[in-house]
């Protein structure tokens, strides 16, 4: 019987839309150095053409991802061009490219022009305010890779201010640091959705 159970609200679960749960990261003032060094990292514009461990992995992981990924982003064109940009910003910064994943699906369900009641912006719902603490006035937040790169580098950011505890850093990403709620979801998401062996 309870297996049935979980069947069944795993059915239900799998038939709602994802919902977002976007928090809005805090401002914190940054030190100079501090500032300097995460706006370096997301100055760089050159071409984000992932580097995996060989071809055979690079052909699997966008075959399998993309297939799961398929039902939020029907275009394959766009869903490979979101994939290899995530797994290139995602490696550039120390990340686990499936945990970042797992992250968007939480923040903002795949949607490119999601904005939070907060005012949080794109796939991973990055606080105005970024742009410009560590930006310029250029950066679009709706741009998908200026987007995934402040996504990713605010979060290594606050896994170093957290040393490596992503619990604390993905509570400090959402603006709910302390509260289990959403570290739980991204794991859950990144465990059940995006795991990925290789």
């Amino acid at each position: 019987m309870r297996l049935i159970r979980r069947l069944a609200l795993g059915l239900a679960a799998a038939l709602l839309p994802a919902a977002a749960l976007a928090g809005a990261q805090q401002y914190e003032p940054l030190a100079a150095s501090v500032q300097a060094a995460l706006h370096a990292a997301i100055a760089d514009r050159a071409a984000p053409e992932p580097q995996f461990p060989s071809v055979r992995e690079k052909v699997d992981w966008l075959t399998e991802m993309s297939s799961r990924l398929s039902r939020r982003i029907p275009d394959r064109e766009a869903r490979l061009e979101l994939l290899k940009t995530v797994y290139y910003e995602a490696k550039r910064a120390g990340l686990d490219p499936q945990m970042v994943l797992g992250l968007i699906q939480v923040e903002s369900g795949f949607k490119k022009y999601a904005v939070s009641s907060a005012g949080a912006r794109g796939y991973m719902q990055v606080m105005p305010f970024w742009v410009r603490l560590i930006g310029d006035k250029d950066n679009n937040l709706f741009h998908m890779r200026t987007n995934l790169r402040f996504g990713c580098t605010i979060l290594r950011h606050y896994l170093d201010i957290e040393k490596g505890d992503l619990y604390r850093a993905l509570g400090r990403y959402n603006g709910s640091l302390g509260k289990p709620e959403y570290p739980n979801m991204v794991r859950g998401a990144w465990e059940k959705q995006w795991g990925w062996r290789g």
